[in-house]
């Protein structure tokens, strides 16, 4: 593997940051923090989810002011006010939250990032050409509401690339993408940072950072605690730095699979809702008490569809293609599965998962509402508030409490609370998808302890995830889904990341079937 060697140590650094602080009023996000970043170098952030490394990115990208220091450009003092400031100096961001208009189009999108003069003509040829390039597949003219979240991810990113930044910030770039497309965003980079180009990474995987980077910066609690080269490094000594003690592992004990399945899935066929979204066609899956059935997939291959039919979102023609703990439900909305048991973290914390501008109680009322929430027919508040302070201790959510805003909160930070909203549910039956984006290392293996001890307590869990570490490492079977299609079930002690990777290419769909799907879908435009 060719790596990049970065600028000698004695050049000017493209970016300087000196005594960066930034306070809220509950909350210290930056303490005096010093930064340099050199020509060609990929720099690493680390830290533990609320360690302020996203301030700290939005204060170079001209979104948050800071309270104090100095921000030197080619060790020229600079004001960022504005993300056009920060644009026209060359600096480009990729968001962990994505920054896009859903009603508009990929190249809409994109328009409003890019130089006005290349706005109009030749656009959707550059994003084509570009998304070929670096291995990130998009259509110019589909609208970004009917894309998945690793979609969405890669028009962040393209979107960013087209830019030529001299400095590119990412933030969380990896999180919902494809080990295929993780691996060429990596050669991108590499090349990038060949040709001069300084890149800020934010990453909670530590193998990508002793992959990719040169340097790494840690904070914690808002300071800056160290520097390291991270190629010297183990996972276990950068995860000690990042939360001061050694990085703990799940216990996967055997399953004990009990009864019947809880959850059941027969020849669920649903078309897609729109021109860009993929149909599901015969689908069998069953998750039974006691057990972690994982899905894997290339984003955008039904995941977001199955999930939507699963979790009653869309409901289907057939009741009993989806039954719960033995009753047809695909009739019954998403209220009406709950009562039933059922239990669903979405992939979208923002928007679906949490509504950014309500208080994290009346973000518990939203699905916990029947958990003695609202009592003959009015909300008890103060119940509320005790639900969601209960699930910000027990799942060490760094929140000044239940009063404060979901949106105010790291994106690692509200997934916990929303996987603890859940879970506190007691349900039955828990669907999960991408349980672990953006989370650190500490509280994505807590996450996944806890997700494992309540597959131990009897409850069948589906887990949909792209990352097919964290699938071998909790799940007891393991299905890919590709063109709307699911594969037979495995166990996952008995296949490897290689295999699936081959399923998750269609292996298993037979000609005939991809040829139907085909027809189908050209019918189906046509009609």
């Amino acid at each position: 593997m060719t790596f990049p060697a970065p600028a000698r140590p004695g050049a000017v650094p493209r970016l300087r940051l000196a005594g960066i602080t930034k306070a809220y009023p509950t909350v210290v996000a930056n303490d005096g923090i010093d930064l340099a970043v050199l020509p060609g170098e990929i720099h690493a952030v680390l830290g533990e989810n609320g360690a302020g490394k996203s301030t700290l990115m939005k204060i170079i990208y001209g979104i948050v002011k800071p309270d104090a220091g100095v921000i030197r450009w080619n060790e020229v003092p600079v004001a960022i006010a504005n993300p056009a400031r920060a644009r026209k100096l060359g600096i480009g961001m990729v968001f962990q939250h994505f920054s896009l208009f859903e009603s508009l189009t990929v190249a809409q999108n994109i328009a409003l990032a890019v130089d006005p003069a290349h706005a109009r003509a030749g656009l959707s040829a550059r994003i084509e050409e570009a998304s070929a390039r670096y291995g990130l597949p998009l259509t110019p003219d589909r609208p970004v509401h009917s894309m998945s979240v690793g979609e969405r991810q890669r028009v962040e990113i393209v979107r960013c690339l087209l830019q030529d930044p001299r400095l590119l910030i990412l933030d969380e770039p990896t999180s919902v993408l494809t080990p295929q497309a993780i691996q060429a965003l990596f050669a991108t980079l590499r090349q990038l940072a060949g040709d001069g180009c300084s890149i800020l990474y934010i990453s909670h995987k530590l193998d990508e950072i002793r992959t990719l980077c040169h340097r790494a910066t840690v904070l914690r609690a808002g300071r800056v605690t160290g520097t390291c080269d991270p190629r010297q490094e183990s996972s276990s000594s950068l995860a000690r730095m990042m939360i001061g003690s050694d990085l703990p592992h799940p216990r996967h004990r055997a399953p004990h699979v009990t009864g019947a399945a809880l959850l059941t899935v027969q020849d669920l066929a649903l078309p897609a809702s729109d021109p860009f979204g993929t149909s599901l066609h015969d689908i069998h899956l069953d998750v039974h008490g006691g057990e972690i059935v994982g899905i894997a997939g290339i984003a955008g291959n039904g995941q977001r569809e199955l999930l939507a039919a699963l979790s009653g979102e869309r409901r289907v023609c057939v009741a009993a293609a989806i039954r719960l703990c033995g009753e047809p439900v695909g009739h019954l909305d998403a209220g009406a599965r709950r009562e039933r048991g059922l239990a669903f973290i979405p992939e979208e914390r923002l928007g679906r998962g949490a509504v950014p501008d309500m208080s994290l109680a009346e973000n518990a009322l939203l699905t916990a509402s029947r958990r003695g929430l609202v009592r003959h027919g009015f909300v008890d508040l103060a119940a509320a508030r005790r639900y969601a302070t209960n699930v910000i201790g027990e799942y060490q959510v760094r929140a000044a409490g239940p009063d404060i805003d979901a949106g105010s909160l790291s994106g690692g930070n509200l997934q916990k609370f929303i996987v603890g909203r859940e879970l506190r549910q007691r349900p039955k039956v828990l669907i999960a998808a991408q349980p672990t984006w953006g989370v650190d290392v500490g509280a994505a293996a807590s996450i996944r302890q806890t997700l494992l001890d309540l597959r131990d307590a009897g409850v069948a869990i589906l887990v949909i995830s792209e990352e097919l570490d964290e699938l071998f490492e909790i799940a007891d079977r393991i299905a890919v889904i590709a063109q709307g299609r699911l594969s037979a079930a495995k166990p996952a002690r008995a296949t490897n990341a290689e295999a699936m990777g081959l399923l998750m290419s269609g292996a298993f769909i037979a000609p005939d079937a991809t040829i139907q799907r085909h027809s189908s879908a050209a019918g189906a435009s046509g009609a």
